[in-house]
């Protein structure tokens, strides 16, 4: 209890703006953070694209985009669209890492993808350099040595929220450099590279009150037209669960809206 009780009383969120950009975050309506780590982060596995299951799309050149069969998402906080993962209205075509390097600016937002496997997300930084969440540690790694057959885009815009401005991206993703678990308040790879991007304590652990008004929705589109719907109370929890069904394939059936089908 007192190493838990240390963690809270030593947090402080001046370190770094973590506030919504828009301006509109209430503070007295946030809770604080105990810092700790989950064992949950995923492992970038040694892979080749082919055992990764990409298939190669028309294209004239060898560097050109790959496939990869993806569950596809949608997610609402309320009535607003705060997430959309979605074939028909994005490119979801992935490229080798020596391919990303030539299409990224610093601050952008990667994510390396294999099929069963949680996707990978990463902060760019220059040259061939990501900072990202590894292991329980915030690391500044090799774009070209970290991927080991993963392959990745762009998703700066997977997220609907509007984003801090490079600069700022990468104060954040690099005033984090060399935290390690028991230091840090994210739990996996994405909460901690959208949080770098977006500034939202909702991607910190424990970053956001719970509220009856306030519930998370995510859709996911099976085949044809079927739609299950879940429902979560905040948004690591959201994340948390599709994140596991990545890497599973395998719905775990919360709290699902209208029998789980629209």
């Amino acid at each position: 209890m007192g190493n838990q009780l240390d963690r809270i009383t030593h947090l402080n969120y001046s370190e770094l703006p973590t506030g919504d950009p828009s301006g509109l975050e209430k503070d007295e309506l946030r809770v604080g953070v105990a810092y700790f780590f989950s064992d949950e982060e995923e492992e970038v596995d040694d892979r080749t694209p082919s055992d990764c299951g990409f298939t190669k799309d028309h294209s004239p050149t060898e560097e050109g985009p790959l496939s990869v069969s993806e569950v596809e998402y949608s997610a609402f906080c309320s009535q607003e669209c705060i997430f959309s993962k979605l074939r028909e209205n994005e490119d979801l075509n992935v490229y080798s890492a020596k391919t990303l390097l030539t299409m990224c600016k610093p601050g952008d937002l990667l994510e390396l993808v294999a099929t069963a496997q949680a996707p990978h997300w990463v902060i760019f930084e220059q040259d061939d350099q990501i900072i990202h969440l590894h292991k329980g540690e915030i690391r500044k790694d090799s774009l070209l040595e970290i991927s080991n057959g993963r392959h990745g885009r762009i998703v700066n815009n997977r997220y609907r929220y509007r984003p801090l401005p490079p600069d700022l991206v990468m104060q954040n993703a690099a005033g984090h450099v060399g935290l390690n678990s028991e230091e840090i308040c994210w739990t996996n790879s994405e909460s901690f590279a959208a949080w770098c991007r977006f500034g939202k304590r909702e991607f910190k652990a424990g970053g956001e009150a719970h509220s009856a008004e306030q519930q998370y929705f995510l859709k996911v589109h099976l085949s044809g037209s079927e739609v299950h719907t879940l429902v979560f109370r905040s948004l690591e929890d959201m994340i948390r669960e599709r994140r596991r069904v990545d890497a599973s394939g395998i719905l775990k059936e919360l709290s699902l809206v209208n029998g789980g089908k629209e």
